[in-house]
């Protein structure tokens, strides 16, 4: 009868962490064929997102104006009237900059409140994407839910503001050009945007707001979506990242709230040739579209005039009611409350010889060995997975394609570990040994509340746990039903944090598969009662080690590439036309068939010794050969200013294509100060001074629309600048100078980096 109510109490885990993700994802409907028309429907959504994902859209590529063409159409045959805003922009965090071609539409509201902006971006990334997930899925799920919100043939009460952004992936230049250009941007009260970065899973809610988040978090709640999916922690984190999205522009210059829902798993679709319409998740597309309807309904007929507030909510996902939430200034009472419960506890339990000191002190040995053994091993052992498999380095998102193999595989390792440091410690009490996961939890929450007040409802798993040890120090339950009453107990605690656990290496890259061991310490040292001397514990403790070899096998058996899991690959012909040398050079650390043809011998490791083209993760070149040089043509620079006004020296001049140019870079060599510089008649930082250290000036992409690019700054007249030009093109593969062989249907372009290109460099003569 015991080993019965040990197994249910591990069924009842189980179950528990299948719900935790479950809840937050809806299910594909079974029949489309019977929505209403006032329905979104997920068959219209698909057949949209198959003719905008053909081929790659980015910026300034042909199918970039196919793309744009498709979607004022699709928002024409709603009768609405879209235009194009076409602006210069100059984003200061990324010195990028391009020609944007917004399209904007509005459906206009009963009253004169503040309007709702639904957001997405319509360009992939440059230059192999074809923007099925980031951010197809956002275009599709605006295009499907205004028509179902269209065929209502109710007029809101608020203007609804359509965006489809251009150039995010550049550095945010449409939504820049939006805000700071369009007379449309001073009326937005909230923007809803949508975005992607990987092909599946929950749609997670990213809050942007310059204040605190209560009445923003209310208000989402207010909107009822069926399957919110967020918690404080990842809003904590994310305000402390670099990553921005559209919304970030929305919230720095407009001073306007949003939220962001975008999804992460799969990561290894993300910016590659593989985000297509085939690998998108369906289930991923659906959830989205809950939180587009279910906000497009609430939002568009609530007041929008003041969404900002003086106090933080925590909030979680939790069994039962969705979202758990509760102040920020909770926290500290929460754990004054817990540590005063703790110590009363302690008192007690040692008062009726339920707890010895002894015990307590001899407790903290196996709950700090398992921490630092499983978050050391979880580090260590990545490493010389790496080691082992260098190809991985070649993936730069940091999350493979046998990625979710590796995390069970780690996830039962580290569990494990545990039950093999705990049997050295069978015969000690459970309560004494429950003490110091407690007590560190405690330290840990203190910690939190320091730094991180985001994560306090971590406290939540502390008082399930304060109420184990009140039952095992007050309360004689039997030994045979003792599991299962504490699995019970524990369902919180587990549905809370059996979701990021795997959420932290998907999101940030199995490299940070540490974290999650220490999450799984936690969770263990939170459920200790469950597992602690139960004469199965050795079954248990060989299953769970039987899976984890068996997922490691599994990973390593499919650690290589094939049609489903491209081999990302990379070559770049680079030529200074300044010394007629020429150079090819790859980003990748192992060679395959496609990089052979050129890195066969007599290569180097190293970069190449002048400019590179300039990565999103700064990543460079890994070999290098030098190369025949091919006297390629280049741009045509005309100085059209450079004259001396007092202590000023005004420069003015323009660069011309004489091929197709992409991609220009400006490289500063030396530093200088500069002022009042501009772009094609766009100022950067409203022409404020700035220091322009050694490293990248400029990013400027080749918009359709460009003819030439034109530059204009002045500096301190006893100085000269020294920048160097890199005119980028992404046609290694078609240029007639070139006979390359193209790749296989294993591999794909190597995103992230400037790949498939030539790149001619020279000095800029003043």
């Amino acid at each position: 009868m015991k080993s019965t109510n040990n197994f249910l109490a591990v069924i009842i885990i189980i179950l528990t962490v299948y719900w935790s993700f479950n809840s937050i994802i809806p299910s594909i409907p079974t029949n489309d064929t019977k929505l209403a028309v006032t329905d979104f429907s997920l068959d219209n959504a698909l057949y949209h997102l198959k003719n905008i994902s053909k081929k790659p859209h980015h910026s300034g590529s042909d199918e970039h104006k196919v793309v744009q063409d498709y979607i004022v159409n699709e928002l024409k045959k709603l009768q609405l009237h879209p235009e194009i805003q076409v602006q210069t922009a100059i984003n200061k965090k990324w010195r990028a900059s391009t020609t944007t071609e917004n399209i904007v539409a509005k459906i206009k509201g009963a009253e004169n409140g503040k309007a709702l902006l639904v957001l997405t971006h319509y360009d992939s990334n440059p230059h192999s994407s074809l923007g099925a997930s980031d951010a197809g899925s956002g275009v599709v799920t605006i295009l499907e839910g205004i028509r179902a919100f269209l065929a209502k043939n109710t007029q809101p009460k608020n203007d609804i503001i359509i965006l489809f952004s251009d150039a995010e992936e550049l550095g945010l230049l449409g939504a820049q050009a939006f805000v700071e250009k369009h007379p449309w941007a001073k009326d937005i009260g909230l923007v809803i945007n949508f975005e992607a970065r990987g092909s599946g899973g929950s749609s997670y809610m990213l809050m942007e707001t310059n204040g605190k988040n209560k009445k923003i978090l209310t208000e989402f709640l207010n909107a009822n979506p069926n399957y919110p999916a967020a918690n404080s922690l990842m809003y904590s984190i994310y305000k402390k990242l670099p990553n921005d999205t559209d919304l970030t522009v929305f919230r720095e210059k407009g001073n306007i709230n949003g939220f962001n829902f975008a999804f992460i798993d799969d990561h290894f679709d993300y910016h590659t040739a593989q985000d297509s319409y085939e690998r998108l998740n369906k289930e991923t597309l659906m959830h989205q579209a809950d939180y587009f309807t279910s906000s497009l309904n609430y939002f568009s007929n609530t007041d929008l005039s003041d969404l900002n507030s003086n106090e933080d909510y925590i909030y979680v996902n939790f069994p039962l009611i969705k979202l758990l939430i509760y102040p920020f200034s909770w926290v500290l009472p929460m754990l004054l409350i817990a540590i005063g419960i703790f110590l009363v506890l302690v008192f007690l339990g040692v008062s009726r010889q339920k707890i010895t000191v002894q015990g307590i002190f001899k407790g903290f040995i196996p709950y700090i060995i398992s921490l630092v053994l499983c978050t050391g091993i979880s580090f260590g052992l990545w490493k010389l997975i790496l080691l082992v498999h260098p190809q991985y380095s070649d993936i730069l998102h940091g999350f493979t394609y046998n990625g979710y193999q590796y995390i069970i595989a780690f996830i039962f390792l580290n569990i494990w570990i545990l039950f093999k440091v705990y049997n050295y410690f069978k015969d000690e009490k459970t309560t004494d040994l429950f003490i110091a996961p407690i007590f560190i939890s405690l330290i840990i929450n203190y910690l939190i509340y320091e730094y991180l007040p985001g994560a306090g409802f971590f406290i939540i798993p502390v008082f399930a746990s304060l109420l184990i040890l009140a039952i095992l120090i007050f309360m004689e339950v039997r030994k045979k039903s003792k599991a299962t009453l504490f699995a019970v107990i524990s369902i919180p605690t587990i549905f809370m944090i059996a979701p990021m656990i795997q959420l932290f290496p998907v999101a940030l890259g199995l490299k940070i598969l540490f974290v999650s061991a220490v999450l799984i310490v936690l969770v263990f040292g939170f459920t200790l009662p469950v597992f602690h001397q139960q004469k199965r514990k050795n079954k248990w403790q060989f299953l769970v080690g039987l899976i984890s070899f068996t997922f490691f096998g599994l990973a390593t058996f499919n650690s290589g590439y094939s049609i489903d899991k491209k081999q990302p690959n990379s070559l770049v012909f680079v030529q200074n036309s300044d010394s007629n040398t020429s150079y090819w050079a790859t980003y990748n650390k192992t060679f395959d068939s496609y990089t052979n043809q050129i890195f066969n011998d007599s290569y180097e490791e190293s970069n190449i010794p002048f400019n590179e083209g300039k990565s999103k993760y700064n990543t460079r070149f890994s070999h290098s050969k030098k190369a025949e040089n091919k006297n390629l043509n280049t741009s045509n620079i005309i100085i059209n200013l450079d004259t001396i006004i007092g202590s000023k020296r005004n420069l003015n001049f323009t660069i011309t294509p004489t091929r197709k140019i992409d991609r220009y870079e400006f490289q500063n060599n030396t530093p200088i100060t500069m002022n009042e510089f501009s772009v094609n008649g766009a100022c950067y930082d409203e022409g404020k001074s700035f220091i322009a250290d050694k490293g990248t000036l400029l990013i400027y992409q080749m918009a359709n629309s460009d003819k030439d690019v034109t530059i204009s700054f002045s500096i301190n007249k006893n100085e000269n600048p020294d920048i160097t030009l890199n005119e980028i093109s992404y046609d290694l593969l078609s240029n007639p100078k070139f006979n390359l062989k193209p790749r296989n249907e294993t591999m794909m372009p190597m995103p992230f980096v400037v790949n498939d290109a030539i790149i001619c460099s020279k000095k800029i003569k003043f």
